[in-house]
């Protein structure tokens, strides 16, 4: 049975994250999982490649050191956010003589890709489509399971259809570049990240999924098994953390630890944790700053609140409010909050629960993997290991698998006991995760990367019919907060 390799990477506003999986049939064994500290990242976006290529060449090396590997390419995630949607009609004439095939179908759907009319192509890009429905002309809102082998002198099908940023797509290729590391596949992960969460059960019934984010928060809704909505908004925990450090007088780091130790919602059901205190101590003064755990909790509770707010503002815009049968699961960095599943089941009315990925894999040595911060990275492998001809790495010589092994098993060192927060205990470099692992050249025989391809006007095949339908974005009611964020990005000088 062939070997292979998998390499994600999940790239985030505050950090990204590198996971590593050997593919074996349909056996997948993640062998290493690791989060480091992103920098020229916005709202989940590469808006610095320079910036951003710097911390991912020393994650990479980190990985390639602690493995014995060469990783020569990767799958990553695309943005999230800055992400219309449109539903589209496609109609496309067959042989009546004929039953509609499997290989049909995935045409219809290339089609849907590859010839879908953009406003302006130079300016943008078809992150994917999502098929809704089929009809062979005369039955209507066939799933393509029951689709297959139909008859009929026509196949249409209802996609739903996600464009983002090319500058965007553009920036990912360019920061791979710079450190000569090939993006075999980029995916939109909302959907990936559903796979690896949530039951078949749940996006039969209809499930709302929350992806809590640092710099973005997305709404994806299932039912029937199949993505009907989309939504993002450019809001997550590094507000929450900004708003704790504007609050206090502390720095942005040491406010972000503080978060991550003793960050609540609900103050009111903190029962003992409301009555301590935090003393912040510095050596630099002599002061001693106060928080207490009840404040910070008052603090955090008002920022979640407000990004819950415009979450529930999508799913009742979408018109899907009603089905879902399920619920809501929340996952995401954020969602490790206390208390933060509770107060969104209190503000909705919806049951809610916390999604962590699901053990559909084999693990070594991967700390954290399991936890709702690794599902982007877990639904990428599981995506990319449908792709059979996709290998990551190159062949390490004279490399055996017991010596991978113990490698592998490596136990994570104890962390020192620490009785008091220190505001100079936060690293120099600003962040909450050591990069490790020290910069070296690219060896010759790193394969040359690809250059980014310039996005050409669709061609669309006879006997083929384009509809749009474009789907409103978020209303009035927090217009104002995506003005703000809308300039701030147009504005970031790279």
């Amino acid at each position: 049975m062939d070997e292979r390799h998998i390499v994600s990477i999940d790239l985030g506003t505050s950090k990204f994250a590198i996971a590593v999986a050997k593919v074996e049939g349909d056996n997948i064994h993640i062998i290493y999982y690791k989060e480091h500290p992103a920098h020229g990242i916005r709202y989940s976006r590469i808006l610095n490649p320079t910036q951003a290529s710097r911390e991912l060449k020393k994650g990479i090396e980190t990985a390639e050191q602690e493995l014995g590997i060469k990783i020569t390419q990767v799958i990553v995630g695309m943005p999230k956010y800055e992400v219309r949607q449109e539903a589209a009609h496609m109609t496309m004439e067959r042989n009546p003589e004929e039953l509609i095939s499997k290989e049909e179908i995935n045409n219809l759907k290339e089609m849907a890709i590859d010839t879908y009319p953009l406003a302006n192509p130079e300016a943008e890009v078809l992150f994917g489509a999502v098929a809704q429905s089929f009809s062979n002309g005369e039955e209507f809102q066939i799933v393509e399971e029951e689709f297959e082998g139909m008859a009929g002198n026509q196949i249409e099908g209802n996609f739903k259809l996600f464009i983002g940023r090319a500058s965007s797509i553009r920036n990912i290729d360019l920061a791979f570049n710079n450190i000569g590391i090939c993006v075999a596949r980029k995916y939109f992960t909302p959907d990936s990240t559903a796979k690896a969460v949530l039951s078949d059960s749940e996006m039969d019934n209809g499930v709302a999924l929350i992806d809590f984010g640092a710099g973005v928060t997305s709404l994806s809704i299932y039912y029937g098994n199949i993505m009907r909505h989309y939504a993002a908004i450019p809001f997550g925990g590094s507000v929450i953390t900004k708003d704790i450090k504007s609050e206090s007088s502390i720095s942005e780091t040491l406010a972000e630890n503080i978060k991550l130790a003793f960050g609540a919602c609900m103050p009111d059901k903190l029962q003992n944790m409301s009555e301590k205190i935090l003393h912040i101590t510095s050596s630099t003064t002599s002061h001693t700053k106060i928080l207490p755990v009840k404040y910070l909790s008052e603090i955090i509770t008002a920022r979640v609140r407000e990004i819950i707010e415009a979450v529930l503002y999508e799913i009742q815009a979408s018109g899907m409010a009603d089905q879902l049968k399920s619920g809501i699961v929340l996952t995401g960095g954020c969602a490790n909050l206390a208390n933060c599943a509770n107060l969104i089941k209190e503000m909705s009315g919806y049951s809610v629960r916390t999604g962590y990925p699901k053990k559909l894999f084999s693990v070594s040595g991967c700390e954290g993997i399991y936890e709702s911060n690794a599902a982007v990275s877990v639904g990428m492998i599981l995506t990319g290991k449908q792709e059979k001809n996709l290998n990551c790495l190159l062949p390490v010589e004279k490399t055996s698998s017991v010596e991978i092994e113990s490698e592998y098993g490596q136990e994570p060192q104890p962390e020192e006991e620490n009785t008091g927060i220190q505001e100079d205990d936060i690293q120099n470099d600003g962040t909450l995760f050591g990069t490790g692992g020290e910069s070296k050249d690219t060896p010759e025989q790193q394969p040359r990367a690809k250059e980014p391809k310039k996005p050409k006007p669709p061609k669309t095949p006879k006997g083929v019919t384009w509809v749009k339908d474009k789907f409103s974005s978020l209303g009035n009611l927090f217009g104002s907060y995506y003005d703000e964020i809308s300039k701030e990005i147009d504005n970031e000088q790279i």
